[in-house]
């Protein structure tokens, strides 16, 4: 199968939760730690570590240890793969 076809099928099913799209549009302003996401949502830490590491393993997001703390900040490069991808058909 294209290599193509499985990141894209990953990421658009990590896009699939109402959750992960809640994640999602707080990460397109900036960069979060959990402690901050869970500030943001209405789910214990366990809830939120199950999203990251969907969104994670989709390559949707991006993580960067700082001390003790891990940051997530938006892969965008994907998304634009995945936005060019999905707009050849509206041609």
């Amino acid at each position: 199968m294209n290599k193509k076809f499985v990141v894209h099928a990953r990421v658009l099913k990590a896009m699939s939760d109402e959750n992960r799209l809640r994640i999602l549009e707080l990460l397109r302003e900036r960069e979060y730690n959990a402690s901050e996401l869970l500030d943001e949502m209405d789910f214990g830490q366990s809830t939120l570590s199950h999203h990251m590491r969907i969104l994670l393993q989709a390559g949707a997001v991006k993580a960067r240890k700082n001390g003790k703390w891990t940051y997530y900040s938006l892969n965008k490069e994907i998304f634009s793969t995945v936005a060019e991808w999905i707009a050849e058909y509206g041609e």
